[in-house]
């Protein structure tokens, strides 16, 4: 009878395991430099062309497109088709012909990516605040501009996170500085503004910028700062932006018909903007938000 082969030593198997679980880890870590802004997914692919046996040369080349800030499954999918490359095959694989168009494509979007600011609005209840803080939270490329105030900080509110906290005197003095990019006053009591110089330093550092205000201050910013992207949120029906203001429950009844009333009126402005998402479901809306800060010029289009 025929012996039959040893099995694999164990430790050869732990070994393995652990080249496994390695290997993993160094492209996270890849995805996460480019996802960061710390390395260019060009450089990563140069450096798997250069070494077969690097991380990058094992990622696949959709993991590569899908770490480059606010591409998306989507966009990610179309380009893997315009470039005619499997979404099986990895970044050292590629033939010299697909390497050439992958290399252009990605020489081309980094020399033509803007640096932009994107205005969020929307009418009340749309979920604006719940967008952003996923775009805060899933996207950590964009930057939200933080807002100034005059009323004091509630429990739990930290100066510079939540707001800048300020006086009278110095709010004062950043109209007259035109330190504002917008401001208002609301409820007929405190005054809310946005302050233009951590956005201008943001910008030219490259890094894109979203706010996140109301119909009038997305007005006021339109006026000074013409180049920003406005993009008008909106729910997936009246009945359902209905729905979530008296769902929600922080308001009487006169005060949720106020806000029904002044929705319509914010609804009817929707066409003043750039672009329109429809927040069916938050973390798709983020997404498609985030995407159009990539989008060319002109190329802004309903959702």
């Amino acid at each position: 009878m025929t012996p039959r082969p040893a099995p694999p030593a164990d430790v050869d198997r732990a070994a393995a395991g652990r080249a496994a679980i390695a290997a993993r880890r160094a492209r996270a870590a890849v995805k996460q430099e480019i996802s960061s802004r710390r390395r260019t997914a060009l450089d990563a692919a140069q450096a798997g062309w250069n070494d077969p046996e690097s991380a990058e040369a094992s990622l696949r080349v959709t993991e590569l497109l899908g770490s480059v800030p606010s591409l998306g499954p989507t966009r990610t999918a179309r380009i893997m088709g315009e470039l005619e490359i499997s979404d099986k095959k990895r970044v050292g694989g590629l033939g010299i012909r697909q390497r050439s168009k992958l290399r252009d494509w990605l020489v081309q979007r980094q020399g033509a990516e803007p640096s932009r600011l994107v205005v969020l609005a929307g009418p009340t209840a749309v979920g604006k605040g719940t967008v952003s803080a996923y775009i805060r939270d899933n996207y950590p490329d964009v930057m939200l501009s933080v807002s100034a105030t005059t009323r004091k900080p509630r429990p739990g509110e930290v100066d510079g996170v939540h707001y800048y906290f300020v006086s009278d005197e110095e709010f004062d003095r950043k109209i007259a500085a035109r330190e504002l990019l917008e401001w208002a006053v609301v409820h007929n009591s405190y005054r809310y503004g946005t302050p233009r110089p951590p956005i201008d330093a943001a910008l030219a550092a490259g890094r894109r910028v979203m706010l996140e205000i109301d119909l009038q201050g997305a007005r006021q910013v339109r006026e000074v700062m013409p180049e920003a992207l406005l993009v008008f949120l909106l729910p997936p029906s009246w009945e359902e932006l209905v729905r979530r203001l008296i769902g929600r429950g922080t308001e009487q009844p006169e005060e949720q018909q106020r806000r029904l009333d002044s929705a319509k009126v914010e609804l009817a402005a929707q066409d003043e903007f750039d672009a329109k998402v429809v927040n069916r479901e938050v973390g798709q809306a983020a997404r498609e938000v985030v995407e159009l800060m990539d989008a060319p010029a002109g190329a802004h289009t309903s959702r």
